[in-house]
């Protein structure tokens, strides 16, 4: 077993003596509210809510939620009493709030992203796999996120995770939810496509006394970490240790099950066994039945966080995933800091995954940029630039 001390995430680095003075960060609920909640770039990624010292940011993780609101209304629904007294932890946490793009790439890289990095700074492209035969059929594709999970479990480098579960163990309803070992991990193995605000299990986890997290999430909530840690927001962003990102297009209201899965095609969600998207929707039944569903079909119940996410390619995780291109069986692995490398090679090493060159499938890699622009292209002209950079005039 490897010790966990072997792979840690270096935080502290010399600061440059003459470094100028940062401005003092004064920004609260009531420019969150007007910038990002009410302005359509809110994903409802959860960031604010699980930062707020004092409680007071309600969420409904619910068909046509799924977004953060103020519960005092002492100063109405556009402003909070504790950020007039000078509390600002939503804007630090949150990943569309201002520079957030430019300052997690600072944290994370010591540099921003140039203009031909569309899909995020890196350092390997791969196709990986679990080599467990049990790992690789109840994971997606490759299996590789519950691989991860599972070893970092074992080998002490996480003690938890924050990951998306199926409501009731069943049903194909997505809830937030906590695994501490390999049986709650694969118990969450596979991909919903509904949205599951992971960061909602942070209370949950913390409530067990677990201190060393990794967070598996959706490309808005990979942000969340490193614009937490740039920001300072305080010890909410310490227990959060690894960050797994999930290569995301977008994710469907849930509402779209009963409204056009069961309705139209008579699929009920708890006969469902396992999703996936490629280039259709496919969906696998108890019975052994498969049906395709074509996705323009599905964009009427698009989440309306995801209309202007530019962010496809989950650019802050430690480790980035998903299961696009010709190889299947594989799992396109982008790995992007030095614990995410870390992480790749204690597990080689381990034999616990294989791996081939990400060039094996040179169609994924440029799906993998095609969609980063794309994505990027729907950020909005008014907002902050630096989302769009080396994207050009939008179309």
């Amino acid at each position: 077993m490897r010790s966990s001390s072997s792979i840690v995430r270096v935080t502290d680095t010399a600061v440059p003596a003459a470094k100028p003075k940062k401005e003092r960060w004064t920004f609260q609920w009531k420019e969150l509210h007007s910038e990002v909640i009410t302005s359509g770039l809110c994903t409802g990624c959860a960031g604010c809510v699980i930062s707020c010292p004092h409680d007071v940011i309600g969420y409904k993780h619910e068909p046509g939620a799924y977004k953060p609101f103020h519960l005092e209304e002492e100063l109405g629904i556009d402003n909070c009493i504790h950020g007039e007294k000078g509390c600002t932890s939503c804007t630090r946490a949150c990943p569309r709030f201002r520079s957030w793009e430019t300052e997690a790439d600072e944290h994370l890289f010591g540099r921003t992203r140039n203009d031909d990095e569309v899909s995020g700074i890196f350092k390997d492209i791969l196709l990986v796999r679990a080599k467990d035969d049990g790992v690789y059929d109840k994971g997606q594709d490759g299996g590789l996120v519950s691989a991860i999970l599972i070893w970092c479990l074992e080998n002490k480098i996480i003690d938890g995770a924050l990951v998306s579960m199926l409501e009731g163990g069943s049903g194909w309803k997505a809830t937030p939810g906590v695994a501490t070992n390999a049986e709650e991990v694969l118990a969450g193995a596979g991909s919903r496509y509904t949205y599951s605000a992971n960061t909602m299990a942070y209370d949950e986890a913390r409530e067990k006394g677990l201190e060393n997290l990794a967070l598996v999430g959706m490309s808005c909530q990979t942000s969340i970490a490193p614009v937490m840690w740039h920001r300072k927001v305080g010890k909410v962003s310490k227990p959060i240790k690894l960050n797994i990102g999930l290569l995301c297009s977008k994710s469907f209201d849930d509402s779209m099950f009963e409204e056009l899965f069961e309705v139209k095609y008579g699929l009920a969600r708890e006969d469902i066994v396992k999703m996936n998207i490629k280039g259709v929707f496919q969906v696998w039944m108890k019975n052994g039945d498969y049906h395709e569903i074509n996705l323009k079909e599905c964009h009427a119940w698009t989440r309306e966080g995801c209309n202007h996410c530019p962010d496809f390619a989950a650019e802050h995780a430690d480790i980035s995933t998903g299961g696009i291109g010709n190889e299947t069986d594989w799992t396109l692995t982008i790995v992007r800091t030095d614990l995410g490398r870390a992480i790749m090679d204690a597990m080689i090493k381990d034999g616990v995954i294989e791996t081939r060159p990400g060039d094996d499938d040179p169609a994924a890699i440029a799906l993998m940029h095609k969609l980063a622009e794309k994505s990027r292209k729907r950020w909005p002209d008014w907002a902050n630039a630096e989302p769009l950079l080396g994207i050009g005039t939008k179309k």
